[in-house]
């Protein structure tokens, strides 16, 4: 707790959290994820104080996001793993170009194939990709997925940014990761202080992107660089409420 403690008198905060995991516990169907009560009234509670962003950074399609995170529009929004952005202005967003846009029906084409070949198995079409998803399938199944997925693609394209997490492989033709999500918004924020949470694989290059100063939370086990970790999403709700009460204090000390 001290270093929530000490992380809440920063001027301005930034508190940035993924969802899938974190916020909401994993689900079989991704459209049916929720976070917790008590994760939403704690980023209900850091978003009414000054001098205080809050911000959702997710490996989804952003309107996916918008779909199952049902926040205010002060929240900030990160889908794509940083490809697409809900800031404070309208205008941010994703624009791929000519050449972009006809990996993108290549690469779709490929994994649908895979898809269609192994049981319960199924795609998700993002705007600069596809994610590959195996949860519902058996172990065996899975891994025959992810092998011929991996071979299939890289046999067709020369530039394809993979991104392996919980049961998903995901595949971009636009390089961009949540570190670099987060890198731009502490420059947008112009915080002082980070406070990251998350639970998946590609949660990592988020905790990379934090400075000393900062904080980061690994929801969930796995190995990891964040320096702290609990065991899910109801431990992150407590750990962002925690945050969202000693802010409350210290901003009027400010």
């Amino acid at each position: 707790m001290g270093a929530l403690r000490e992380l809440a008198r920063a001027r301005r905060l930034l508190v940035a959290l993924d969802f899938d995991g974190t916020l909401a516990p994993t689900v079989d169907l991704p459209e049916s994820a929720r976070a917790l009560p008590e994760a939403r009234e704690a980023v209900l509670r850091l978003l009414a104080l000054p001098r205080t962003r809050v911000a959702l950074v997710s490996g989804r399609s952003l309107a996916s996001l918008i779909e199952v995170a049902d926040v205010p529009d002060e929240v900030l929004l990160v889908g794509s793993h940083g490809v697409e952005l809900r800031l404070d202005e309208p205008g941010d967003g994703l624009a791929l170009d000519a050449e972009e846009r006809a990996q993108l029906v290549l690469l779709g084409g490929v994994l649908a194939e895979v898809a269609d070949s192994v049981d319960s198995v199924w795609i998700e079409e993002k705007p600069a990709g596809f994610a590959l998803h195996t949860r519902l399938a058996s172990e065996a199944d899975s891994r025959v997925a992810r092998l011929t997925a991996l071979a299939e693609t890289r046999a067709a394209l020369d530039e394809l940014t993979v991104r392996s997490g919980k049961d998903v492989l995901e595949f971009a033709v636009r390089e961009t990761t949540k570190g670099d999500a987060i890198a731009h918004l502490r420059r947008y924020t112009r915080a002082d202080a980070v406070f990251y949470a998350g639970d998946d694989v590609t949660d990592e290059d988020a905790f990379d992107a934090l400075d000393a100063h900062d904080v980061g939370v690994k929801s969930g086990t796995g190995l990891t660089h964040a320096p702290f970790r609990v065991d899910g999403p109801a431990d992150i709700a407590q750990v962002v409420s925690a945050l969202a009460t000693f802010r409350e204090g210290d901003v009027h000390e400010q």
